[in-house]
């Protein structure tokens, strides 16, 4: 796997410490408030789970899997709910937490069906943010790097199912995705 990486841009040392300094913001800015994680499955999950053990405030987690790639390299803006949260976020502060963001047309989906279900507030913390590429208009209030626009793979990011077993994050070399 690591020969069709071009460089690696995250080690596990960076994700560690980025996971430790969004933790404690995220601990200060949601104490005392009803606090629900959603996790973007399935790329978010090595993050959300080393994230929320740094949250040092009460909250319940949830996921949703949703999918906009259909098995490509690029969004096709066509987002399609394949799990929903699993219980009620009436009221309660929403953290949305992802693994990237790019086009933010998923994400802006997701945010405004959220939205919908009277909840206090929506805020989102994603790992990795690729701004150039944005078509939505939507931000993350919580970035834990902002990256060049690379294909990305590793800690949850996959190419085809794959690569989502690495404990870093690194390029993938173009002619592994444009073959």
């Amino acid at each position: 796997m690591q020969d069709d990486l071009k460089e690696i841009l995250l080690s596990e040392e960076e994700i560690e410490q980025i996971c430790k300094e969004l933790g404690e913001q995220l601990t200060t800015d949601y104490d005392g408030k009803p606090l629900v994680c959603v996790g973007i499955l399935k790329g978010s999950v090595m993050f959300m789970a080393d994230l929320i053990k740094r949250i040092n405030t009460h909250l319940s987690i949830d996921f949703m899997d949703v999918s906009s790639y259909h098995g490509g390299t690029e969004s096709t803006g066509e987002v399609q709910i394949l799990k929903d949260l699993g219980s009620s976020i009436e009221n309660k502060d929403v953290l949305i937490i992802e693994d990237i963001l790019e086009t933010g047309t998923t994400l802006k989906s997701i945010t405004e069906l959220l939205q919908s279900r009277r909840v206090n507030s929506i805020e989102i913390v994603t790992l990795l943010d690729k701004p150039n590429r944005r078509k939505a208009d939507i931000e993350a209030k919580y970035v834990g790097k902002k990256i060049p626009d690379e294909f990305v793979v590793g800690y949850g990011l996959d190419y085809k199912e794959n690569y989502r077993n690495l404990p870093y994050i690194g390029t993938l070399k173009p002619e592994i995705y444009s073959k």
